[in-house]
């Protein structure tokens, strides 16, 4: 039987010439986000074949804690540092459960 978790895919892509940057910026929120309440798996990627390319896999207890998350201040702090100037579009932040 599946578990009654959340999966979160939210991919991030860099500006060219800004990859190390944000891949700083997003490495700093690894430790903190794994010591959060309802965190259960959290994972930066990077696409081998395009560097520009971020992508977290994560596992949350429930849609709440991941609403917390996005509240915590590294989560902003990171936003903030990251805004226009880092990144060449919008985040894409998806929510899926398990089916089978």
């Amino acid at each position: 039987m599946a578990r009654k978790t959340v999966r979160v895919v939210a991919r991030i892509v860099a500006k060219p010439d800004k990859v190390e940057e944000l891949r700083s910026v997003l490495l700093d929120l690894v430790g903190p986000t794994r010591k959060e309440t309802g965190c259960i798996s959290y994972q930066l990627l990077q696409n081998k074949s395009d560097p520009t390319d971020f992508t977290f896999v994560e596992e949350w207890a429930s849609d709440p804690a991941i609403d917390d998350h996005f509240t915590t201040p590294h989560v902003n702090e990171a936003l903030s540092k990251a805004a226009a100037s880092l990144l060449a579009g919008d985040p894409d932040i998806r929510r899926y459960f398990i089916i089978g």
